[in-house]
């Protein structure tokens, strides 16, 4: 089983935390020597929730903590970027976007839900063995997983990590949270784990949407080197004609950047471990 890894620099709260918790402090000492401002001293601290709130909400906000929404400038610069798919694995449309992908020569980044690797093992492997790279999506995708307290966030984050490793041999360092959902209490929780947070550049929104060509627009509408895409082989939405988004985008996509020039890369190799690198975007 791979080593559990802990990162050797502690965690630092981001500024919007600390400055949060230096409101509390200030609201509480104000409230009780001056108790004709307790009112003024909650609606600051109802304020101040909302914020850090509207920062949850928001997936490419790095208020929380370190948030890749691009690749480094060195992948970039080599005119890379990144395939991310969510929500799998799933047993009859990964192993189509597996083939798509060997057909256009690329690799991509699956960020699985840990549940459902579990249920297919073989599935998770043949990604690996095929050239991707299979990184943490939690274990069961919970749908109010911003929602969730201190432990458990840990719980989900850190078993999705033993069950990713163990079927995978190699310990994730990247996290995408459900929908890109978050809360404060997350940073520290990936701090630990050696996780480094991951959303993205441009989404297509296919679970929702049935044309893929809205989709495909969506995706290549100022796409450029350091991108990091996001689609779905898991909870894919359907055509009219009942074939699943994504694999009436893949190609169209792929040919388009190939195009513009543009390569693909997997996560593993472009985004270094937590600690040793800031996002640059």
């Amino acid at each position: 089983m791979p080593s559990h890894h802990v990162p050797i620099q502690r965690w630092s709260a981001p500024p919007a935390v600390t400055a949060s918790v230096g409101l509390h402090a200030l609201a509480a000492g104000a409230a009780l020597l001056a108790p004709e401002t307790l009112w003024w001293a909650l609606g600051g601290i109802a304020l101040n929730h909302a914020g850090l709130t509207a920062a949850g909400l928001w997936p490419r906000s790095r208020l929380l903590g370190p948030n890749w929404t691009r690749l480094p400038d060195a992948a970039a610069a080599r005119g890379l970027f990144a395939l991310t798919l969510d929500d799998g694995p799933d047993p009859l449309v990964t192993p189509q976007v597996l083939d798509l992908l060997d057909q256009h020569g690329a690799r991509a980044t699956f960020f699985c839900i840990a549940a459902r690797a579990q249920a297919r093992p073989a599935l998770v492997r043949e990604i690996v063995a095929r050239g991707h790279d299979v990184q943490n999506h939690s274990h069961a995708h919970r749908h109010h997983f911003a929602l969730l307290g201190p432990r458990a966030l840990a719980r989900e984050v850190h078993r999705a990590q033993q069950t990713l490793s163990d079927l995978c041999g190699v310990r994730p360092h990247c996290f995408r949270a459900p929908a890109g959902l978050r809360n404060p209490f997350l940073d520290p929780v990936l701090h630990e784990q050696g996780l480094q947070l991951v959303s993205w550049t441009r989404r297509g929104f296919d679970t929702v949407a049935h044309d893929a060509r809205r989709v495909l627009r969506r995706l290549t509408h100022r796409m450029a080197a350091g991108d990091i895409v996001l689609l779905h082989d898991g909870h894919p939405r359907r055509t009219r004609h009942g074939r699943p988004v994504v694999l009436e985008v893949l190609p169209l996509l792929l040919a388009r950047a190939s195009a513009l020039g543009l390569r693909t890369t997997t996560l593993r190799e472009a985004v270094p471990p937590r600690g040793t690198a800031r996002p640059d975007r």
